[in-house]
């Protein structure tokens, strides 16, 4: 018989695991030395680095489309805490510290989740989709990612109009799997988010223009069977390209895909 964790023995035993896991997370940043950007500014600082929105409502398989309205909600609450930031050099940025506890207390409403590798539901529920598209903005420039986690090698959704590479995406629990970047350079960063009717829409700006741009590529990506289960494979790499000659100038490695698909695979064309 399989050991459980303390967390899987009743709701009230992982209640108490979750509460702790945000004690200590809070203990930990009280005690260290890093400095958290805190201050906003309404003025956009004029240089635009990169921008980037994303549909709201999509179609995710069999998913409650009720998640998806109560998910824009959230975002709607979300937004306004971190519109207008200042990241200067030095600081942290921390969707978490920003965005605060995204309880019903505070108006968030269930929306959809991932539990145990396959969707479920919970309150505050679909708002990786926020760190998603910071997370793609600071993949195009030069601030350095500190904290970021993957959903653990699954591939829960078909694509529905998908804009940005399988496995750039982020997973979120307030507030001990944050996602977080800190300003090593000299340059002063901001982050510009409004939600619209239908969108979520980002803008990184800064005080000067960086000497580089990056473009994000995923390769060879396909399916593969092994074992009878079904994997999505792809490479994905950040180029760096020199911004007056246009060249790149160095290629990495960000996330090699091995994805377990979690859908109906009868329309995949899959290696054997």
């Amino acid at each position: 018989m399989a050991h459980r964790r303390f967390s899987e023995i009743s709701p009230l035993a992982y209640r108490i695991a979750v509460e702790k896991n945000i004690l200590q997370r809070k203990m930990k940043d009280l005690f260290s030395n890093q400095h958290f950007a805190h201050q906003r500014q309404n003025e956009p600082l004029p240089v635009l680095i990169y921008k980037h929105s994303s549909l709201i409502r999509r179609r995710l398989g069999n998913v409650d489309m009720r998640l998806q309205e109560n998910k824009a909600v959230n975002l709607g609450l979300a937004a306004p805490q971190v519109n207008g930031i200042i990241i200067r050099p030095g600081e942290t940025f921390s969707f978490w510290r920003l965005v605060g506890r995204d309880c019903k207390r505070r108006g968030f409403r269930e929306g959809l989740t991932i539990a145990n590798g396959k969707p479920s539901s919970g309150i505050g529920g679909g708002m990786c989709q926020f760190t998603n598209l910071i997370h793609w903005m600071v993949l195009h420039s030069e601030l350095t990612i500190t904290e970021h986690h993957h959903h653990d090698g699954l591939d829960l959704f078909p694509d529905f109009n998908r804009q940005i590479p399988f496995g750039t995406g982020t997973s979120i629990v307030y507030n001990y799997r944050d996602y977080r970047v800190t300003n090593n350079t000299q340059n002063t960063y901001q982050l510009l988010v409004h939600v619209t009717d239908t969108h979520l829409c980002g803008e990184l700006r800064a005080i000067e223009q960086e000497t580089h741009t990056f473009h994000i590529i995923i390769e060879d990506e396909h399916f593969t069977r092994e074992n009878d289960i079904v994997y999505r494979n792809g490479v994905v790499s950040r180029q760096t390209i020199d911004r007056q000659t246009g060249q790149c100038i160095h290629s990495e490695v960000i996330r090699r895909n091995h994805a377990q698909v979690m859908y109906d695979t009868s329309n995949l064309v899959i290696s054997e």
